[in-house]
Parts: C-alpha cells; structure tokens; sequence
C-alpha cells in the first residue's frame, strides 16, 4: 500500500471509531436520561472502567510494541500460518489459556497476529481460549466441581473451539471471495 493510500486508509479508520464512539455515547446519554435512577450506576461503573483502561492500555501497549519487534513475522506464519494444519489451532488454544486478565487485552494482540501472518481459525481459538478457559480457572473448578466436571467441560470447549474456529475461517474466507479482498 502507498503511503498516501494508507494514510487515506488510517484517516478512514479513525472515522470509523469516532463515530462509533460518539454513538455509544449519545446512546448512553438517551438511556441515562430515560432511567435517572441509574444514572450513579451507570457513571460510577463507567468510571470504573475507564480508570482500569488507563491503567492496563499503557502495558499492553509497551508489550505490542516489543511483540511486533522481537517476534519475527515468519516465526508467526511457520508456528500460527495455514501451513502449521491444525497445530496452529492447538497452539492459539494454549496461548489463550496461558494468560490471566480482561478479554479487550487480547484484542491487540490478535489483531497483530493476523498482521503476521497467523489464521484465522488460529486467533479465534486464541480469542476463544482467553475467554473461557484459563488455567487458574481450571484448577478452582477442580477443586469445587471435582475432576470429571473439569475435564468434559474443557474437552467439549476445546472440541467446539476448534469446530467454530475453523467454521469462522471458512465463512471468513468466503466472504473475502465472494467481497473481492
């Protein structure tokens, strides 16, 4: 892409996420208007949230920063590509249930992963894993629900992850066909 084409691109972009911004907003506004008697709810969870974002946004941005310069993009498409089968998909599970914290930390770094050259089934599994499975949450349902609970719950998430992540990669791959990508 040309400089001046990705710049048009950005600019676009950024359209994109003010106006969705300013309609979550302006939707906010209509409902805190419509249910007055939510309105310190609605204030003091927003506050909440925007207070963790700014604490957490700075970290996450420090560790994409280095991920896009330590990790090298053919590591990326040789371990997470469409030529890693379905290993990829395993691996994106692991990387996903490895880590601790807010899904919306995962978002980046699956955006840069596809930017590497990852698959799609792949940061989807990633995607899936870091919101419904987690290794410290394995252990505590071991220890409240027992093992047999434990395991058929994370054999029949990790079945039906990987079942939509490559579901999700057809449909993906067929729209860009069909759209012209």
């Amino acid at each position: 892409m040309r400089g001046g084409e990705q710049q048009r691109t950005q600019a676009k972009d950024i359209r994109k996420d003010l106006f969705v911004l300013l309609l979550t907003v302006l939707v906010g506004a209509v409902l805190v208007a419509l249910f007055p008697a939510r309105r310190h709810l609605v204030l003091a969870t927003a506050w909440k949230f925007l207070v963790e974002m700014a604490l957490i946004l700075p970290a996450v941005m420090l560790l994409m920063g280095l991920f896009n310069v330590f990790v090298p993009k053919d590591a990326v498409v040789k371990y997470l590509g469409r030529t890693a089968g379905l290993k990829a998909i395993f691996l994106g599970i692991l990387l996903g249930a490895l880590p601790t914290g807010p899904l919306y930390v995962a978002f980046p770094l699956a955006a840069a992963l596809l930017k590497k050259g990852a698959r799609v089934s792949c940061i989807v599994a990633f995607l899936s894993a870091w919101a419904c499975i987690k290794i410290p949450q394995e252990m505590v349902e071991l220890q409240f629900m027992g093992f047999r609970f434990m395991a058929a719950r994370l054999l029949l998430t990790v079945f039906f992850v990987v079942i939509m992540s490559l579901v999700i990669e057809k449909a993906v791959d067929r729209g860009e066909v069909a759209g012209g990508a």
